[in-house]
C-alpha cells in the first residue's frame, strides 16, 4: 500500500522541512495545502521553488488541496481555478482537490446546487486539461455540505463527460459522516484517512478538530473502509489528513505516524 501525507497533518512546518520529514519515515508522496497560515503555499512561494524542494528530497506532489467552493461557480472561482491549475503544473503536482460549498448559510435549493455542480465541472474540465492536471472531487459529509455523497458527484461527472479529467476523493471521515455505504474504487483517485476516537461523540457533532491519526479505537471504521476499497481494486495513494490540534502538538509524531500506517497496512493482506 502506497501512503501519502497531507501538509495539514504537520501544518506548522515549512515545506522543505515537511518533505524531508515525510521522506524520513518512508513517505514519497505528499499533498500540499494553499490555506495554511504562514507557510507554503499561502505565503506566496513560487511554484518552481516548491518543485525543486520536492525533487531534491525525492518526494512527489500528489495534489494541491484545494479549490474551495468549487461548485459555486463565478468569475472569482474561475480565476482561482485557472491560477491553481497553472501553479499545479508549474510545481509538478498531479492534481487539484475540489471541495464543495460547506456552509450553513448556503440558501441554494437542491436544483440550484445540482446545476451549479454541473456548470462548475463542465467549465473546470478544459481549465485543468490545458495544464495537464486532474481534478479530485471530494464530497464533504457534513449535513450542510452542498455535495455530500460520491454517488451524486459521479452522476455530475458523467453528465459532463468528465471521467477523463475528474476522479473521486474517498475521505474516510466524510464517508462516515455522510452515511453513504457505496464504495467506488474504480472511480477513486485519492483516499484521505484520519481517525476519530471517542464513542460518546454524536456523529452530528464531529468536526475536523476531532480528526486524529488512525488508531485501533477509531470509530470511523477507517481500516475497514480502506480494506473494502483495496478489495475492490483500488491501488492508489492512501494519504493521512489529520486536523486535530493534539496531532499538531505531538512531540513524537514520527513514531505515531509509523504506527498508524502500520495499522492501515493490515487492510491490504498479501
Amino acid at each position: 500500500m502506497q501512503f501519502g501525507l497531507n501538509h495539514v497533518t504537520l501544518p506548522n512546518r515549512r515545506f522543505r522541512d515537511f518533505v524531508q520529514f515525510a521522506r524520513s519515515i518512508g513517505i514519497a508522496d505528499v499533498e500540499i495545502c494553499n490555506d495554511l497560515p504562514g507557510v507554503e503555499l499561502a505565503d506566496g512561494a513560487p511554484p518552481d521553488v516548491i518543485r525543486r524542494q520536492a525533487e531534491a528530497t525525492g518526494v512527489r506532489i500528489a495534489a494541491i488541496n484545494a479549490l474551495q467552493r468549487f461548485d459555486d461557480w463565478n468569475d472569482i472561482r474561475a480565476a482561482e481555478a485557472t491560477a491553481l491549475a497553472r501553479y499545479a503544473r508549474a510545481c509538478d503536482a498531479r492534481a487539484v482537490v475540489l471541495c464543495p460549498v460547506n456552509a450553513k448559510d448556503d440558501r441554494r435549493g437542491p436544483a440550484d446546487r445540482a446545476a451549479g455542480l454541473r456548470r462548475a465541472l463542465a467549465t473546470l474540465a478544459p481549465i485543468l486539461s490545458a495544464e495537464g492536471v486532474s481534478g479530485l472531487v471530494e464530497p464533504l459529509g457534513f449535513s450542510q455540505s452542498a455535495l455530500r455523497t460520491k454517488r451524486a458527484a459521479l452522476a455530475a461527472m458523467d453528465e459532463v463527460d468528465g471521467a477523463g479529467v475528474f476522479a473521486l476523493v474517498h475521505d474516510t471521515f466524510h464517508h462516515f459522516l455522510s452515511g453513504e455505504t457505496e464504495m467506488f474504487p474504480a472511480r477513486t483517485g485519492l483516499v484521505h484517512v484520519s481517525g476519530v476516537v471517542g464513542r460518546g461523540l454524536d456523529p452530528a457533532e464531529i468536526e475536523d478538530r476531532h480528526r486524529t491519526l488512525v488508531a485501533a479505537a477509531d470509530v470511523l471504521g477507517t481500516v475497514e473502509q480502506v480494506r473494502a476499497l483495496w478489495q475492490g481494486g483500488y491501488r492508489g495513494l492512501v494519504s493521512m489528513e489529520a486536523f486535530a490540534p493534539s496531532v499538531h502538538a505531538s512531540t513524537d509524531i514520527a513514531a505515531e505516524l509509523t504506527a498508524s500506517f502500520a495499522l492501515l497496512r493490515g487492510a491490504s493482506p498479501a
